[in-house]
């Protein structure tokens, strides 16, 4: 039985460029799509956050480039915590889609040490 979903995930990149930041992005949408089965036609908007650091694209022109132009998509900043968890370059992603089955995360790279890491309270 299909229901509303959403998945996680998160990337970082090497330096702040458009090209690192559109390439990871994109890296990171398809792997959660390929990993969860989710067509374009199911998915219901993303949000997406990044550190302060990230300056030379919003990550939600990656999807767009990708042709998610029917999705709603929000950028955001990662709030500025410094704790242990905490890693610089990074973007993450929030989608939201119609599935049948419970979602895997994705974390790429350096990023898969936050798959553990506990939920806010």
């Amino acid at each position: 039985m299909e229901r509303l979903y959403a998945v996680r995930g998160a990337v970082t990149v090497d330096s702040d460029t458009r090209e690192q930041v559109v390439d990871r992005t994109q890296t990171l949408l398809k792997e959660i799509c390929s990993r969860n089965r989710i067509t374009p036609e199911a998915i219901v908007s993303i949000v997406f956050t990044a550190t302060d650091d990230i300056h030379s694209e919003f990550p939600a022109a990656a999807a767009r480039m990708m042709g998610m132009n029917g999705v709603p998509l929000l950028c955001a900043r990662e709030l500025d915590v410094t704790s242990a968890l905490a890693m610089p370059r990074c973007i993450r992603v929030l989608m939201h889609y119609y599935g049948d089955a419970r979602p895997e995360p994705v974390y790429l790279g350096e990023t898969s040490r936050l798959l553990g890491a506990p939920e806010p309270a």
